[in-house]
């Protein structure tokens, strides 16, 4: 079993930033796919960006490319979503997910899940 606790979720303007972490326990994560996923209200449950296991590769769709940054620090069992530039429309709950498959193969249905943190983006 593996636990994830995010943080670092709040109220910022337009334009700025923030960090997200998930720290995971009860097992390492070093051999997992790590990603994080936002769910606006209403909305379906939405990619954000994963990361392989040694965190040499990334993924990220077209809305968050260049704007979001996804790195991980396998000693610390830790994973950090950098969010800058941001928008109102990025406004949701972030979960952070760990899957057991190669980068390849994530599709964002399975694994362990956390329990969420709130990004509000004013305008």
């Amino acid at each position: 079993q593996v636990q994830l606790v995010e943080s670092g979720g709040g109220l910022v303007q337009a334009g700025g930033s923030l960090r997200l972490s998930c720290v995971a326990s009860g097992r390492t994560i070093s051999r997992y796919t790590m990603a994080w996923l936002r769910q606006a209200p209403g909305k379906e449950r939405e990619f954000v960006a994963a990361i392989n296991w040694s965190g040499d590769n990334t993924l990220y769709p077209d809305s968050v490319k260049g704007r979001f940054t996804i790195s991980r620090d396998n000693a610390k069992n830790t994973v950090y979503l950098q969010m800058n530039s941001l928008k109102p429309e990025d406004t949701a709950v972030y979960y952070c997910n760990a899957d057991y498959t190669r980068l390849e193969m994530y599709r964002g249905s399975g694994g362990y899940w956390g329990q969420g943190t709130q990004v509000t983006v004013s305008s």
